[in-house]
C-alpha cells in the first residue's frame, strides 16, 4: 500500500515516488472524470464528519489505501460511519472508486495525495480510527525519514484521534517492523492493545485482507497487525 509521503510533518505536500501507471480505461477515466470530484475532499478549509457528510458521526481516516478494499469494506460494514481515504497513486484511487461504485457507497470521501495535508486540517480528537496498512517501507536507512511511520505524523495521528480511539498498523515488512517497534514502544499517547505474540501475528475481526497482504503471503512473508489505543 502506498504511502509515499515524507516523515516530516513540515514538509506537507512533498510526495515520493510515482504516482500514475498503467494508462486508464476509458470507463476507469470517467471514474476519475465524474465520481471523484463527486466524493473528493476539499483542497482547502477545515475537514469534519459535518462538512463531509451533513452531520457529525463517527470518521474514520485511512493512510494510503492502496486499492481500497479495506476502506469499502469497513464504509459498507459501518454505513453510519465516515471515512476519508487518503492515496496519491492514481491506479490505486481510480480501483477504489470501482469499489464505491459497486458498492453504492456513500459514506467515502477521497483524497488523491497527501495524507497528512488532510490529516493536518481536521480538529484535534475528531476520528474514531486511523489505518496505516503495508505502507511503503522505504528500507534504505538513508529514506528511513521518508516512512510514514515516523515521530511526527505519528504525533499528529495522535492529536487527531479522539481518547480511546484506535490506530491500526499493518506491515510484512520486517525492516518496517522493527523501526514502527521503536517509534512506538512506550508511546506517551498510545496503549499497545496486546497482551500476547497471537495478538499481533492474528488479523483482528473488522480487518479484512487487502490485495497487499495476499501478496505478501504469497511469497511466504509473514504480517503483523497491530492495534493501538490513544489514552
Amino acid at each position: 500500500m502506498t504511502a509515499h509521503k515524507s516523515g516530516d510533518p513540515t514538509t506537507l505536500n512533498r510526495l515520493y515516488g510515482r504516482q500514475s501507471g498503467h494508462k486508464l480505461r476509458q470507463g476507469q477515466q470517467e471514474l476519475v472524470d465524474t465520481l471523484l470530484p463527486a466524493i473528493s475532499v476539499p483542497e482547502e478549509g477545515e475537514v469534519s464528519a459535518a462538512s463531509l457528510f451533513g452531520y457529525d458521526r463517527p470518521l474514520h481516516f485511512e493512510i494510503g489505501f492502496g486499492g481500497g478494499e479495506h476502506l469499502a469494506y469497513r464504509a459498507d460494514m459501518l454505513p453510519d460511519h465516515g471515512f476519508i481515504g487518503c492515496e496519491p497513486f492514481l491506479n490505486g484511487v481510480v480501483t477504489a472508486l470501482g469499489h464505491i461504485r459497486e458498492g453504492a457507497l456513500g459514506n467515502i470521501r477521497l483524497h488523491m495525495g497527501n495524507a497528512l495535508e488532510v490529516l493536518n486540517r481536521l480538529p484535534d480528537a475528531s476520528l474514531s480510527f486511523v489505518y496505516l496498512l503495508h505502507p511503503d517501507p522505504w528500507p534504505k536507512a538513508r529514506h528511513a525519514k521518508r516512512r510514514m511511520m515516523n515521530p511526527g505524523p505519528v504525533a499528529m495521528i495522535a492529536r487527531k484521534l479522539k481518547p480511546g480511539g484506535e490506530f491500526r498498523f499493518g506491515t510484512d515488512h520486517p525492516i518496517y517492523l522493527r523501526w514502527a517497534l521503536m517509534v512506538m514502544n512506550g508511546h506517551p499517547d498510545f496503549d499497545w492493545l496486546a497482551s500476547d505474540p497471537t495478538d499481533f501475528l492474528t488479523r483482528p475481526g473488522g480487518w479484512p485482507q487487502t490485495r497487499y497482504e495476499a501478496k505478501a503471503r504469497q511469497k511466504g512473508h509473514e504480517v503483523w497487525y497491530f492495534r493501538y489505543r490513544r489514552k
